[in-house]
């Protein structure tokens, strides 16, 4: 593939890749680098890519590779700089309950692993199906779901004892039977 045709299907997915890496990063500018990282390496690879077809999962498994080498590194270079988003609100408007969800979101987020976090943003957030999630990481669709499955109980352990008691319980309970096999009742001892 030539550097022209590489910007021709860039065109069409560059929306929704950007708005991938801000989502998985979880911030704007944060996003933005490693959006920006990862369009230098697909840049630098594009002669590798075989099937021009296959430029979505190729251009994904480039941003999640870059996220994850990212996370890994020194932790100087995740450190959060405080931005003008953070500091303008529009008066009269409460923020809190979107900073809220988004803390009570971080916090799940931040118990999985790069790639865990990665699939969870792309078929929660980005909306992609398990054969495109399957296509990307070159697995069975029955691994992609068993991943996406630990992944929910990962994030739900890591938020669950915050919660009351009852909401807990009542929580799993509802997100068990929404998103896989219900959950046994516990023994009446």
């Amino acid at each position: 593939m030539d550097r022209d045709l590489f910007w021709t299907y860039l065109k069409a997915e560059h929306s929704r890749a950007e708005a991938f890496c801000r989502k998985l990063a979880s911030s704007r500018d944060e996003g933005d680098d490693v959006y920006q990282d990862a369009l230098l390496t697909a840049l630098r690879r594009v002669r590798t890519l075989r099937n021009p077809d296959a430029f979505r999962p190729w251009l994904y498994r480039i941003i999640v590779n870059t996220y994850r080498n990212r996370v890994v590194g020194p932790w100087w270079r995740r450190r959060v700089h405080l931005t003008r988003e953070m500091c303008e609100t529009e008066a009269g408007v409460d923020p809190s309950e979107a900073y809220a969800a988004r803390r009570w979101l971080d916090r799940a987020l931040d118990v999985l692993k790069p790639e865990e976090r990665a699939l969870v943003t792309l078929f929660e957030l980005e909306g992609w199906s398990i054969a495109e999630l399957a296509a990307l990481q070159n697995r069975p669709q029955g691994t992609i779901k068993a991943r996406l499955v630990r992944a929910r109980k990962k994030m739900r352990a890591a938020i669950e004892h915050y919660l009351p008691a009852e909401t807990s319980q009542q929580e799993s309970q509802e997100s068990g039977a929404k998103y896989a096999l219900p959950q046994s009742e516990p023994s009446p001892e």
